[in-house]
């Protein structure tokens, strides 16, 4: 996988963790998916933003280490429903600049504090259907551990702090065409919806 430290254009214009307001969203979806894969990355860190598939037997790679006894890879999916409700589609759409250095900060900072050997986080961007991912969070470690712990607490600070949103396109109403934005982190890790505070 190509190492990339050098800045990065800029998309969009809202830099808070909050979905977009509607001028906010017309902004930020014109995001030019030919200004992507964007990618920050070390020896042992690989962060990055797509509009393509997921590569996930590259992530694999990229985490694995003969030093390391646990490889614990994470596929977030589009799944058809949410509260009960059939969705047909999720779009994501970011502030590429801050969320590659947040996912970058997340990353180093997890690493450090699990002992993790090599951190993997691609999202993409667009539109993801459903049985698609969205998300990889790919972990090495020395023990398994160490792994799952530093996996979840990757994804769960990744859906708290990035800036990215989706948006999701309900097939019961007519919402189908405008669809809903959301946070990432309207529901925890049982899928219990979390009131905003």
């Amino acid at each position: 996988m190509p190492t990339d430290t050098s800045a990065l254009v800029t998309n969009g214009t809202d830099a808070s963790s909050k979905p977009p307001s509607s001028s906010k969203a017309a902004a930020i979806s014109v995001l030019d998916p030919s200004n992507f894969p964007q990618t920050l990355s070390s020896e042992t860190i690989y962060i990055s933003l797509v509009y393509d598939p997921l590569d996930i037997p590259a992530y694999l790679r990229f985490t694995r280490s003969p030093t390391a006894g646990a490889n614990v890879l994470f596929l977030g999916t589009t799944r058809n429903n949410f509260d009960h409700r059939p969705v047909s589609r999720l779009s994501y759409s970011a502030y590429p600049s801050l969320a590659l250095k947040s996912l970058y900060a997340i990353a180093e900072d997890v690493q450090k504090k699990h002992g993790l050997e090599k951190v993997v986080i691609v999202h993409r961007l667009g539109e993801v259907k459903v049985e698609e991912e969205s998300i990889a969070v790919s972990v090495s470690s020395g023990h398994r551990a160490s792994g799952w712990k530093g996996a979840e607490e990757i994804l769960e600070r990744v859906k708290a702090r990035a800036e990215i949103w989706k948006r999701e396109w309900f097939a019961d109403t007519g919402e189908v065409e405008e669809g809903v934005w959301r946070a990432n982190r309207d529901t925890d890790g049982h899928g219990n919806i979390v009131q905003p505070q």
